[in-house]
């Protein structure tokens, strides 16, 4: 039986409000635009579901396809795709970023 990487994918951003695809973790993260997007989402004051893509080589390739983003870290806020650091990076600075997020949290 093979997996449903997409599928999974798919729950993951249903099941949470922030979905956040990095290498590393929120608390490790293995890379320095990973750890830029976790910071960012911690100051935000809400929770988020960070999935490590470095441990599952699948989803890394999967979520690329997915979002047709080709880096990571990518974010996803109520289910909708926002990008990825540089994106984050100026929508945190003007404020939508964490207007997007109160939202989602209503």
């Amino acid at each position: 039986m093979s997996r449903d990487v997409i599928q999974e994918i798919r729950q993951e951003i249903a099941d949470n409000k922030i979905a956040l695809y990095m290498k590393g973790t929120a608390e490790a993260p293995q890379c320095g635009f990973s750890a830029v997007v976790a910071q960012i989402l911690a100051q935000t004051g809400k929770p988020f579901h960070d999935i490590n893509v470095l441990e599952d080589h699948e989803k890394w390739a999967a979520i690329k396809e997915y979002s047709n983003w080709p880096t990571i870290p990518q974010i996803y806020v109520a289910g909708e795709f926002i990008g990825g650091c540089d994106i984050v990076r100026e929508l945190h600075a003007s404020g939508e970023l964490q207007a997007k997020i109160d939202a989602a949290f209503g």
